[in-house]
């Protein structure tokens, strides 16, 4: 261990942007990505949603790899396709599949508590590769309803709590930045 003084060094980025199904993200992804890196063929989208990155190509020249599988280690290979390609600014559009990915192989593997054991480690690893990465990372994740069951007075009801995140919980902590788009399209 060393104790050093605080010196000021480049500094990548790793920013989120969340909103429900088709508010807004893919394309607030691209204009923050053009923002970072002033280049359009310097960034690199991570499509998962069966080419729809592509419906963004009037913006510039970026590039696009479609993602079929969603395994934590194919999430990993695309982001060193994109690192070795010289990428400045991947955008990974979206994370949520990463996670159904993770949730279903916990349910394969038993669904007890202790598989979690098995699971966590790959997506640890997928979301140390984006922290990690050196170049800017922007992920989108979808936003959905939550609902929570309580009972009252001998009746169960079901409420909304509001919108969550799907992906592994805590994981806007671990991002520079984190917007969420609502459905006016402005972000907090």
């Amino acid at each position: 261990m060393e104790l050093k003084k605080a010196k000021r060094h480049k500094a990548y980025l790793k920013l989120g942007v969340s909103a429900v199904s088709g508010g807004g993200k893919s394309m607030s992804a691209l204009l923050l990505a053009k923002g970072l890196v002033g280049d359009w063929e310097k960034i690199a989208v991570i499509d998962t949603e069966n080419g729809s990155a592509n419906l963004y190509e009037h913006l510039g020249n970026y590039n696009v790899l479609e993602l079929k599988t969603f395994s934590p280690n194919d999430y990993i290979k695309a982001i060193d396709v994109c690192l070795q390609a010289g990428m400045k600014c991947i955008i990974i559009d979206g994370i949520s599949f990463e996670w159904d990915w993770c949730l279903a192989y916990q349910t394969k593997l038993g669904g007890k508590y202790q598989d979690w054991g098995q699971v966590t480690p790959l997506h640890d690893a997928f979301k140390n590769k984006i922290l990690q990465s050196p170049v800017h990372v922007i992920t989108t994740v979808r936003r959905k309803q939550e609902y929570e069951i309580v009972t009252e007075g001998g009746k169960t009801k079901v409420n909304k709590v509001g919108l969550a995140e799907q992906t592994r919980g805590g994981y806007e902590y671990e991002l520079t930045l984190n917007f969420e788009i609502d459905e006016n399209h402005l972000a907090r």
